[in-house]
This record gives structure tokens, sequence and C-alpha cells, in this order.
């Protein structure tokens, strides 16, 4: 009964990840990261015409805070803004939470603003979870590479007088390539 019990479990749990996979290659090394579209159908949708029209590539994250996330996708080297589509739905009360390791879409205070940029949970982040407000939509969760976020958020931050902005990174964290990954590439 208990095998019973833990293999339909894991069943489960896989099931509810068995998705698109994405690598992102940064200067740091690389991070392979599965999408939920069952639970964030429009926020995965979004995501994947940024991979596909390679504008990710040579975008940089710009927002990072140790023990919090680290946020990027919109912006290229020279801290220049990136040309976005139109925004997507929040689908912030998918079941997903702001768990260590999960991707998310960054917003403004205006739930149905998010675009291009997206932030990656260095811890749990309960307060960005959905609820009763509005929350910060998860739709995927990193798989491999956890040893790079951690080297990510060991880099120093100060302000960006070109940003106009604190927690930016010293050392550029750049996207070099994301990619959709295929079954060819180890992708289930």
């Amino acid at each position: 009964m208990f095998r019973f019990f833990l293999l339909t479990t894991l069943l489960a749990t896989s099931s509810v990840w068995a998705s698109q996979k994405v690598e992102l290659v940064t200067n740091l090394g690389s991070l392979e990261v599965e999408l939920n579209e069952a639970a964030a159908p429009a926020s995965v949708a979004n995501f994947l015409r940024y991979v596909e029209d390679g504008s990710y590539d040579g975008s940089i994250f710009h927002r990072l805070i140790p023990g919090f996330m680290v946020q990027g996708g919109g912006f290229d080297t020279n801290y220049q803004a990136l040309p976005t589509y139109s925004p997507v739905v929040n689908e912030s009360n998918n079941g997903l939470d702001n768990l260590t390791g999960t991707i998310a879409m960054a917003r403004t205070q205006d739930p149905n603003s998010a675009t291009r940029q997206f932030y990656i949970n260095f811890n749990d982040n309960p307060s960005l979870n959905g609820g009763r407000n509005a929350g910060y939509t998860v739709f995927g969760k990193v798989t491999s590479g956890l040893e790079v976020l951690k080297s990510m958020a060991t880099v120093p931050t100060g302000v960006n007088s070109q940003l106009r902005a604190r927690d930016v990174p010293k050392q550029q964290i750049v996207l070099e390539k994301v990619r959709l990954l295929t079954e060819q590439d180890g992708a289930h």
C-alpha cells in the first residue's frame, strides 16, 4: 500500500511539472528550468515568445537581493530597456508558490503588467504568492544548476546611475543564451 501511495505521489508530482524545459546560459554557468504550462499557460507562452525571438540572449540580471531573488531579462548590457510584447494576465493563484528555485514573472503594481522580466527565487518567498491580493505568477522551477543560482546570490550589488536603481550586480550577470531544450538535449 505504501509503495502504491509513494508511486502515485511521485507520478502526480512529476506530471504537475511535466512540460517544456529551457536552458539559461549565463556567464556564471547554466540553469535548466522546467516550465509549468498547465498551471501558467499565458505566462509560459509569453516567456517562450521571448525565448523563441532570441531577445533574452545578451540581456542581464539587473536586480539582485541576496536571500530574496535575482531579476532579469529586461535590459541589455548597456542598461537599455529591451522592447516588450503586450502584458499577460496574472496567474498567481495557480497553486504554484514562490519557493526556492522557482521562476516567476516580474511586474509593476498593476497585477496584469508582466511582460519580459522574470525573477528566480533564492529562498521561499511566501509574501509574493497569490491569495487575497494579486501575487506574482510562478511558471517554472530550476531543475539543474542550483549551484549557479547560489553563485549568483553572492555577487556584490550597489547603486547603478544608468538604471537609477540600487541592488544592481556590480559584476554583470549576462544571459548569454536562452534556448528551448528538445528531447535530443535530454528534455522530457
